[in-house]
C-alpha cells in the first residue's frame, strides 16, 4: 500500500530523486503536455524541472507523489484538461466534446518496484484527488497493449487495461495516418460537483 500525497514544494526534492533515476522523466520532468511548439523544443531538462517545480507551488498540485517505506516510487500528473497546453492543439487527442474533463497525462514508476500496481495504485488516488477537487469526468490517453507489450518508455500514459480496471471506458479511439498507432481515449464519470 502506498503513501500518497499531492506534490508540495516539501515534497519536491523527493519527486527529483524519482525523476533522477534517468530515462525520459529526467528530462521531461514531466511538463511535455503543459507546453508545445518552440516552447517545448527550446527546453532543457534544468527549465523543465524549474517550470514543474514552480507548478508544485501553486493552491492546486500538478500530480501525486506515492511513497513506499518512506522512499518515493510513483508520480501521476493530473489536471483540468486547460492546464495542458499541448492537449489543447493535439489532432489526436483534441477535445471529444464540450464536456468539462480533468486529464490523467502521465506515471512515473521506479523501475525497482514496476510491475507491482504502483500505476494502479496512483490512478485510484488521481480519481479520488479530482472528485474532491470538483472534476466530474476524468479522462486519459493510455496506450493499448492488447497487440502485446510495449517498452516502458511508451507506456507513461498508462495502459488501457488498467484504466478499464479502473472503471473508465473508451470515448474514442484516433489515429494519425495508417502508419501510426490507434490511440484510445477514455473517461470515468465521477459525478456532480
Amino acid at each position: 500500500m502506498l503513501d500518497i500525497r499531492p506534490l508540495t514544494p516539501e515534497r519536491f526534492p523527493d519527486l527529483a530523486a524519482l525523476f533522477g533515476e534517468g530515462g525520459d522523466p529526467k528530462w521531461c520532468w514531466c511538463v511535455y503536455f503543459r507546453f508545445r511548439g518552440r516552447d517545448w523544443s527550446n527546453s532543457t531538462a534544468s527549465e523543465n524541472r524549474a517550470a514543474l517545480e514552480e507548478l508544485a507551488e501553486r493552491d492546486l498540485a500538478p500530480g501525486l507523489v506515492g511513497y513506499r517505506d518512506g522512499r518515493v516510487v510513483g508520480w501521476v500528473s493530473l489536471g483540468p484538461r486547460e492546464d495542458y497546453e499541448r492537449l489543447t492543439y493535439s489532432k489526436i487527442l483534441a477535445p471529444v466534446d464540450d464536456t468539462s474533463v480533468w486529464s490523467v497525462v502521465c506515471f512515473v514508476v521506479s523501475r525497482k518496484v514496476r510491475g507491482q500496481g504502483v500505476a494502479a495504485e496512483l490512478l485510484a488516488a488521481a480519481i479520488e484527488f479530482a472528485r474532491a477537487h470538483g472534476a466530474t469526468t476524468l479522462e486519459a490517453y493510455p496506450v493499448d497493449t492488447s497487440d502485446g507489450r510495449v517498452p516502458a518508455a511508451n507506456a507513461y500514459h498508462g495502459t488501457l487495461a488498467m484504466f478499464e480496471r479502473a472503471g473508465f471506458t473508451v470515448v474514442e479511439r484516433r489515429q494519425l495516418n495508417p502508419t501510426t498507432p490507434v490511440r484510445p481515449i477514455v473517461r470515468l464519470e465521477l459525478g456532480p460537483r
